[in-house]
């Protein structure tokens, strides 16, 4: 055999798809770059954005910065660079990220046609080009790289990963270094003294939420006899979650839930409704939307894996609704909260806990301020129990040790008197109206400032729908404005419901006595 027939032939293998990827296909580089660079068991950090998904994106990140790469797949350049943006961007990205929430890292493939206009908007004139600035920036905004003064910047010395943060480092102020491994070098901030701080937690709210119906989902504890606790929690979150996309996510889960969970499941010939490949129905629903669960926590992170997380955002979106809801509605929200504690919550002895102090409550409450005191007042009761478990085990968390809430720094009005008792513990006098004015503050107002400050509320305080929310996906698919409409039109239709729910709620006098 001739030489040039054995070199036709290995070049003929060497040009066969090793993957799913097709021949010829665009992205086939970027394919054969990714078994090459960052192996097969590593999933890119970056988030690939595109004119559908980028305002969305950008504008609902708990991010406080924001990192976008502009790249051709066909550059070879940009091939070369990607290895070290991702080696940055799985510092700060994805669940696995050592310093989440903090600087969300970003691509857009000019060369793709759907995005000619957005590399337009923003003057892409080589490739790689980043651009730093806070995301909201990014939101329906441009670059001139002419303006002298500009609220994106051009990042001019991110060659290789260490170069790129160490300009991240000096922008901000920070030390991240490439070796950091998660929760070491970790500089948490103290939410004992910080009350902005729980503008965070806004986040936190939507993954506790979102955990909490994965695990009810994956465990399957909707039974014939918790399906009506759950309904009933629901139909709270639908009216008072903090987050609208809880709310209209909690909205259509209800309005189907008949017809996935039929009130009859446990006979021996009904159960859950399922999807094509066999899984509970209820699954196709995301209740605070496709972005959620994100994987980490922001305000509720604690300096070890295992740690605050789940239970902080589950306690602080319990207070959140505490103090949204009006007076006609507290013993319901009441009996739900209970309910639902008692019939979801994973973890036996917390939950029994929980529910023996709910029983202890001898007559209904009937204002909003009663009961959001009793709550605040349970979730003390909770933490002197797990501040003497924790210090005889050693299981607390060094950097977030429980304490009696709030805390002097955060609420100095709160306190009428505060001494010690022989054993060490604190006795506390409570101005107890000043307490309630703080919690409405805390968990209302300022737990939804950040999104206020993003621009997803209105002036008036009220959520702002735009139908672009409702016409983008993530894949590239862009809705007709048909059916944006009857979506938009669909959510109205969960809004009126909510309302006159609400309204019937309050209008029902309040039960003498509850079991």
């Amino acid at each position: 055999m001739s030489p040039l027939v054995v070199l036709l032939i290995l070049l003929l293998f060497s040009c066969s798809p090793s993957s799913s990827v097709p021949i010829g296909s665009r992205d086939i580089l970027r394919a054969i770059d990714i078994d090459s660079n960052t192996g097969p068991d590593l999933h890119d950090a970056a988030v690939d954005l595109n004119t559908t998904n980028f305002d969305q994106v950008l504008r609902n990140t708990p991010a406080t910065y924001a990192i976008v790469e502009f790249f051709a797949h066909w550059c070879p350049a940009c091939r070369n660079y990607k290895p070290h943006y991702e080696k940055v961007a799985r510092l700060f990205n994805g669940p696995d990220a050592v310093h989440p929430g903090i600087i969300l890292m970003t691509r857009v493939d000019c060369a793709s046609k759907i995005n000619t206009r957005l590399c337009d908007n923003f003057s892409v004139g080589h490739y790689p080009m980043l651009l730093w600035g806070n995301p909201s920036k990014f939101v329906s905004g441009s670059w001139d790289p002419k303006k002298d003064k500009n609220e994106i910047r051009l990042i001019d010395d991110g060659r290789t990963a260490e170069r790129l943060l160490n300009w991240i480092n000096k922008q901000i102020g920070s030390f991240f270094s490439l070796d950091d491994q998660k929760f070491e070098n970790d500089h948490l901030a103290s939410n004992a003294s910080d009350p902005e701080q729980i503008a965070r937690a806004v986040y936190d709210i939507e993954e506790a939420t979102s955990t909490a119906y994965d695990i009810i989902l994956e465990q399957k504890m909707i039974k014939s006899e918790t399906r009506a606790s759950l309904i009933k929690f629901l139909q709270i979150l639908v009216v008072h979650h903090p987050s609208r996309r809880c709310r209209k996510g909690s909205a259509e889960v209800l309005v189907n839930f008949d017809d996935l969970c039929p009130s009859d499941m446990g006979t021996p010939n009904k159960q859950e409704a399922t999807d094509g490949n066999g899984k509970g129905a209820l699954r196709n629903f995301q209740i605070c939307g496709k972005e959620v669960p994100r994987g980490y926590w922001m305000f509720c992170r604690g300096s070890k894996n295992e740690t605050r997380g789940f239970s902080c955002g589950l306690w602080i979106l319990l207070h959140s609704l505490s103090v949204r809801i009006e007076d006609g509605e507290t013993q319901l929200a009441f009996t739900a909260i209970c309910d639902f504690i008692h019939n979801f919550f994973i973890c036996e002895e917390c939950r029994q806990h929980f529910y023996e102090m709910c029983l202890s409550v001898s007559s209904p409450f009937n204002k909003t301020r009663d009961f959001a005191l009793w709550l605040w007042s349970a979730h003390n009761k909770v933490n002197v129990r797990l501040i003497k478990e924790e210090a005889s085990l050693g299981t607390g968390d060094p950097k977030f040790r429980k304490i009696i809430w709030p805390s002097k720094q955060l609420c100095p009005s709160c306190y009428f008197s505060l001494s010690k008792n022989n054993d060490g513990t604190s006795q506390i006098d409570w101005n107890r109206d000043e307490v309630f004015k703080f919690l409405v503050s805390y968990y209302g107002k300022m737990l939804v400032s950040l999104y206020k400050d993003k621009g997803l509320l209105g002036d008036d305080g009220t959520d702002r729908v735009s139908l672009e929310d409702l016409a983008t996906t993530t894949n590239a698919v862009v809705v007709p404005v048909g059916a944006a409409l009857a979506i938009a039109l669909a959510s109205c239709a969960f809004g009126a419901l909510a309302c006159f729910w609400r309204s019937q709620q309050k209008n029902r006098k309040p039960r003498r006595s509850w079991n």
